[in-house]
């Protein structure tokens, strides 16, 4: 690569978006590089783990005539980051070796062949869906769903989110056997039908790239990968191959005991309560009578914690277990006043839904304690 004289910040933002990805130990060595490809006046970087392919860009000053290089991801970003604000660099690559100049400070880089690194294609394929839809609108279900991945199950398929196309419908849906989220909206175009499951990797780089406005984010899914591209990001993955289970089945229609809670008093008292809960199992009480919720933890110490809530509840009296985490986990992803709560029995499982999102429904199954 020729020399590349740049501010810090042309190579250090579009660093730290794709950086999230490499593996620090990999077995290919190459993997722990990303990909600079200076053409025109555009900076493109591109990192992988040949599951998941992310590529964003920069503006140049200066055009270039397509001079690639690879260099250590993590290496250049703490040493960009460790440089003063509003810098210049200069980047200059011969044979093996990189050198990063900036001032008085000089760092030689040891580099790998460019024409080495596994560039992910997105394929043609005939069997393509096609979905437009807003970034705050995909953050926003995103992060509805994203908690109830599971993490490292053996049912692989369960660490990961589906995606469901049906018309001018999309759904989220996330579970990891013990709980389940849904979200779901209603697309401007038609899409096709089909069931896609990402890997749980690919969705939590998808929450730190998305940004909260209304630019369009354009989604591609053929069987085997989905391409994703927004803003000056074009994320690649490769998809779970698994059959998800029947959501729909999952999902309790016939709760006939509901109570209304505020969202911050719930969560404030969950937090104090779990301080004393048994911290192998997390379980904790919800000891419901008419318009009063007394929710309950103990330890094996024989300590015990009780908190005492004002709700709306006309429904049977109702003792009933669940994992605190559970619980949390859904009050701190939902951005809402008030959660709405429908049980039946102490064996049956809670559906929380919230007025702001019709279509979010978050099933928890209860615990003995």
């Amino acid at each position: 690569m020729k020399l590349l004289n740049i501010d810090k910040d042309v190579l250090l933002k579009p660093l730290q978006m794709v950086s999230g990805i490499v593996e620090r130990r990999h077995t290919l060595p190459i993997l722990s590089n990303v990909f600079l490809k200076a053409d025109g006046h555009t900076l493109e970087v591109v990192a992988t783990d040949l599951e998941i392919q992310i590529a964003t860009n920069a503006k140049l000053e200066k055009s270039y005539q397509g001079d690639t290089l690879t260099i250590s991801a993590r290496k250049t970003l703490d040493i960009l980051r460790a440089l003063p604000d509003k810098t210049k660099i200069s980047l200059e690559a011969s044979e093996n070796r990189a050198i990063l100049k900036s001032g008085k400070s000089k760092f030689n880089l040891q580099t790998l062949p460019a024409t080495d690194f596994p560039l992910i294609a997105a394929k043609d394929n005939a069997k393509l869906d096609t979905v437009k839809i807003e970034q705050k609108v995909l953050k926003d279900m995103l992060q509805k769903v994203q908690f109830s991945m599971a993490q490292q199950d053996i049912r692989y398929y369960l660490n990961g989110l589906l995606l469901v196309l049906d018309g001018d419908t999309m759904r989220l849906i996330a579970t990891d056997g013990h709980r389940l989220s849904h979200t779901s909206t209603k697309l401007k175009e038609s899409a096709g039908n089909r069931e896609t499951i990402l890997p749980r990797k690919t969705v939590l780089e998808l929450l730190k790239l998305l940004d909260g406005d209304e630019s369009t984010v354009e989604i591609k899914i053929t069987d085997t990968q989905i391409t994703i591209q927004f803003s000056d990001v074009t994320l690649v993955s490769k998809l779970v191959d698994g059959k998800f289970p029947d959501y729909k089945r999952v999902i309790p229609t016939d709760l006939n005991n509901e109570l209304i809670i505020g969202r911050d008093s719930l969560q404030g008292a969950l937090q104090r309560a779990s301080i004393l809960s048994n911290e192998k199992f997390r379980g904790v009480r919800w000891v419901l009578t008419k318009n009063l919720l007394k929710i309950i933890c103990s330890n094996s110490e024989q300590e015990e914690a009780e908190e005492e809530l004002e709700v709306s509840y006309q429904g049977e009296p109702l003792d009933i277990g669940f994992n605190v985490n559970y619980l949390l986990d859904c009050l701190s992803n939902v951005g809402t006043q008030d959660i709405n709560c429908a049980l039946g029995d102490s064996n049956s499982s809670m559906l929380m839904t919230i007025k702001e999102d019709s279509t979010f429904q978050y099933v928890v199954m209860p615990m003995r304690i």
